[in-house]
């Protein structure tokens, strides 16, 4: 889609995903796509290898989707939020560790007092808020170390797209961790800093109307001129397929 692979993945095939990655012990990301990434990686051949090279490429997104049903895949959508929360739960039973990296020292404080009081025995091992310009080598060294310091097998990181991306493939090939899961805004979610759409908007598929109305100024281009890019962008292929002999 857009050139970027998206796979099938359920509720189920995440944990079994995440298992093997910890049997493995080398470093995996997981990218969780929404319309914007895709659009993004259709423009930047080397954004786009990053995600094509990612270990699991989850489409958090309905667009995302809906796109990839139509393209043949079974899979469904899957949001970061709900990821975090569905392997918070999961590990408590499996003695998990997790690093928390992104969004502001603020932000990282309410989300990992709301983890602790939603998930009692959580074990978070670290949070790291990192400057809002691009990270030094020495900074990203500094990091790897901490995170291996601190035993976390699952780091989370929130920086939005494509920051968190090249982040996640950074931070993968330094084998940081066994796991590193790049799922934006759900940092600010669960911290409280952002309400998500009510319910029936996500069984709709509509939580992007939500963020657009909630945040207009800062993300009408994104979902107008990104998502009408986007849907040029899944015709097209949808129409280069067809055309193949």
């Amino acid at each position: 889609m857009n050139g970027v692979r998206i796979d099938h993945v359920t509720p189920a095939r995440l944990l079994e995903h995440i298992q093997s990655f910890l049997a493995c012990g080398r470093g995996h990301v997981v990218h969780f796509l929404a319309a914007h990434p895709t659009v993004e990686a259709r423009r930047d051949a080397a954004y786009r290898s990053v995600l094509n090279e990612g270990d699991l490429n989850v489409p958090d997104g309905a667009p995302v989707a809906i796109a990839a049903r139509l393209q043949g895949s079974q899979g469904e959508r899957l949001p970061g939020t709900d990821s975090l929360h569905i392997v918070a739960r999961w590990g408590l039973g499996n003695d998990l560790r997790h690093y928390l990296y992104g969004a502001t020292a603020e932000t990282l404080r309410d989300m990992r007092t709301n983890l602790e009081r939603s998930y009692p025995g959580i074990q978070i091992a670290g949070h790291e808020s990192p400057p809002f310009r691009a990270v030094t080598d020495e900074e990203l060294d500094a990091t790897t170390t901490a995170i291996r310091r601190s035993g976390a097998h699952i780091v989370w990181v929130g920086l939005g797209a494509p920051k968190q991306d090249l982040m996640g493939a950074q931070l993968r090939e330094r084998d940081a961790a066994p796991v590193i899961m790049c799922v934006g805004a759900a940092f600010d979610f669960v911290a409280g800093v952002k309400r998500r759409a009510p319910a029936w908007m996500q069984r709709a598929g509509l939580e992007w109307l939500h963020r657009l109305v909630s945040e207009p100024r800062r993300l009408w281009r994104r979902y107008l001129v990104g998502n009408a890019r986007f849907v040029l962008g899944v015709a097209s292929d949808l129409l280069l397929r067809r055309g193949s002999p």
